[in-house]
């Protein structure tokens, strides 16, 4: 059996597998979430150490805000150098109703990379099914 912080196969030598274990370090994950009649992103840090360096990497690349914007292009998700314990950052996708209308992936596949104090890597790997979201009832929705 694997100790706590030993990497696991198959990961770059320096790179530890996310802390499963609770109160000790950081975990930072992505999260969907919809409010209302809008899509939202967050990003979070839901352990008890501070992560640097953080940067988000998702599969297939999404846009927001009509089409304009690509989500994954943001600075939050490509250089984020400190995120504290408990802390998140939320992120404007876009309506509902314009994401899955534009035929925006349902499927996205995110992987988080991040650092703790000591300047050990983790690596933790999502997958999100936005598709949950398309049939949720909403205001105003009969």
């Amino acid at each position: 059996m694997s100790k706590p912080g030993s990497p696991r196969s198959g990961d770059a030598p320096q790179t530890q597998p996310t802390p499963s274990w609770p109160g000790v370090g950081p975990d930072v994950i992505v999260d969907f979430l919809v409010e209302g009649e809008v899509l939202l992103v967050c990003l979070r840090n839901v352990g008890a150490g501070c992560a640097h360096r953080i940067r988000v990497v998702f599969e297939p690349e999404f846009h927001g805000l009509g089409g304009g914007l690509r989500v994954p292009g943001l600075a939050l998700f490509e250089r984020l150098r400190f995120l504290a314990p408990g802390r998140e950052i939320r992120s404007l996708v876009d309506v509902v109703s314009a994401y899955f209308g534009r035929g925006e992936p349902e499927v996205v596949e995110v992987t988080v990379t991040y650092c703790d104090d000591a300047g050990r890597q983790y690596r933790r790997r999502l997958s999100h099914d936005l598709g949950v979201y398309r049939d949720l009832p909403r205001a105003g929705s009969h």
